[in-house]
């Protein structure tokens, strides 16, 4: 499947999901304290340095948009899906969201000081992943940091594993792989958490956040 294939049927997938995903997963950052410490953290970093725009690409229905612009970010949402893009706009108006795809941003070159793309990465095919990490390496100034947010495969001679995600198709990482991935475009890393599934977690997958700076 090529990487225009994958994004239609990513983009139909979510289209029809758009409600249904924004009433379950809107309020997920609540009883998600890990994740907030990260994105907190991140956009630290993005305020030291230089405090430019952000891009939070795949952005779904604008809930982390939102926790970014409380943050003290100048942020804006970005996602495939124009029914996603809607929801996002209804729920937080005071924002902007548009769509567009990760591997041919309408951004210019070194416009951003962050990029957040936390789980919308997974359902991108292994061999177009790394058009869409060097476009996140085009979109940020120098010094910019992307965060980035996925599922991990299960040890390193599994570096790509297909999962059953509800909407499409997508993919799991061996952090250590998708880091390598980084550095060869220039993203290199900052700062690495891994959380381990919890019990009541429908899929034990451990999640990963890596926080990487453009050099």
């Amino acid at each position: 499947m090529v990487e225009h294939d994958a994004l239609s049927v990513t983009r139909e997938a979510y289209d029809a999901a758009a409600h249904t995903y924004a009433q379950l997963f809107s309020d997920e950052l609540r009883g998600r304290p890990l994740d907030r410490a990260m994105l907190s953290a991140f956009a630290e970093l993005v305020r030291e340095n230089g405090d430019g725009p952000v891009a939070d690409l795949g952005c779904g229905p604008g809930h982390v948009t939102a926790l970014l612009d409380s943050l003290g970010l100048s942020v804006s949402g970005i996602d495939a899906s124009s029914a996603m893009i809607e929801s996002a706009r209804r729920a937080h108006p005071a924002l902007r969201f548009d769509t567009g795809s990760m591997a041919a941003l309408d951004i210019a070159d070194g416009a951003l000081d962050g990029v957040l793309s936390r789980w919308s990465v997974i359902h991108t095919p292994p061999p177009e992943l790394p058009v869409v990490l060097a476009e996140f390496h085009r979109v940020l100034a120098p010094g910019g940091h992307l965060l980035i947010g996925f599922s991990a495969s299960e040890d390193a001679s599994h570096p790509t594993q297909v999962f059953d995600h509800a909407v499409a198709p997508a993919y799991r990482w061996w952090p250590d792989h998708l880091a390598g991935l980084l550095r060869t475009v220039g993203l290199g890393e900052v700062a690495r958490m891994v959380r381990e599934p919890q019990p009541a977690d429908r899929r034990q997958f451990r999640e990963i956040h890596l926080i990487t700076r453009k050099v």
